[in-house]
């Protein structure tokens, strides 16, 4: 907070909640602010830089911690996507399914930083107002959905053909009879774009949700010593409780990723 600011529980949310003002775009929907996309790429260099690491110094004898822990999240998104997808996963569906829940994690994980304490750190270089977490940005989760949407509609036109897909656009759910044409096109576009409705909301409505509790679980900390105390134990609760959904939300941007892909790949 700016010095000789008054403290109050509005100006202390906003102050957490306000983008850097360096921006890319227009200021609306399409805007990319440049704190999100910054740590979102470090995020992304970071975490598979180390699995990349990791996977280059593995050997076929007894892993060590590192290489269990990566062979074991290997397979388990793999028997997961294998539940959905029956097709040849291991050739992209796995491989995007991977590198949605790597990264989704991790940018979900920002959210257990304390608030006071990087606001510090982004102060003292010089960046007054810093959001950490990119899941909690609208047009972060937007945009990973859209890509996925996008990857979709390529898919089935790829698999399909374009007559395949607009017979099953057009002819189903109920029937190929022209009068009902406009009835199926209706059903099936809203179909399509509630998908990266519900794809994209779902996952900032609860990291955006989890890092207002963490603000308001901070302000306890202006009303004293007891206030101080008892705002870090529920905190500290909270933070637990977190882990829980951080990783949730992940899986379920994951999985809901290789379901799209897979309906992608089948016919109706």
């Amino acid at each position: 907070m700016a010095a000789g600011t008054e403290l109050t529980p509005t100006s202390y949310i906003n102050h957490h909640l306000t983008h850097l003002p360096a921006t890319i775009g227009d200021g609306g929907f399409m805007t990319l602010h440049v704190d999100t996309v910054v740590t979102s790429l470090l995020l992304g260099i970071i975490g598979f830089g180390l699995l990349r690491w990791i996977v280059a110094g593995a050997t076929s004898g007894v892993p060590n911690k590192r290489q269990a822990f990566v062979e074991m999240m290997f397979d388990f998104i793999d028997e997961q996507v294998k539940g959905v997808f029956h097709g040849d996963r291991h050739k992209f569906v796995a491989p995007l399914a991977l590198c949605v829940f790597v990264w989704v994690f991790l940018m979900n994980s920002m959210d257990f930083l304390p608030v006071d304490i990087m606001a510090k750190l982004y102060e003292l270089m010089g960046l007054h107002n810093w959001r950490s977490v990119p899941t909690a940005d609208v047009n972060t989760t937007f945009a990973l959905a859209l890509s996925v949407w996008g990857l979709m509609i390529y898919f089935n036109f790829a698999v399909k053909g374009f007559g395949g897909f607009m017979h099953e656009i057009f002819c189903t759910p109920f029937g190929s009879n022209p009068l009902l044409w406009i009835f199926n096109l209706l059903f099936n576009l809203v179909e399509l774009i509630s998908k990266p409705l519900s794809h994209a909301l779902r996952l900032y409505g609860n990291i955006y949700a989890g890092e207002i509790i963490f603000l308001l679980l901070g302000m306890w900390a202006a009303t004293g010593l007891a206030g101080t105390v008892f705002g870090a134990i529920l905190g500290a609760g909270w933070a637990i409780f977190h882990i829980l959904i951080v990783a949730l939300q992940a899986f379920i941007f994951m999985m809901l990723t290789a379901v799209y892909m897979a309906m992608a790949h089948e016919g109706h």
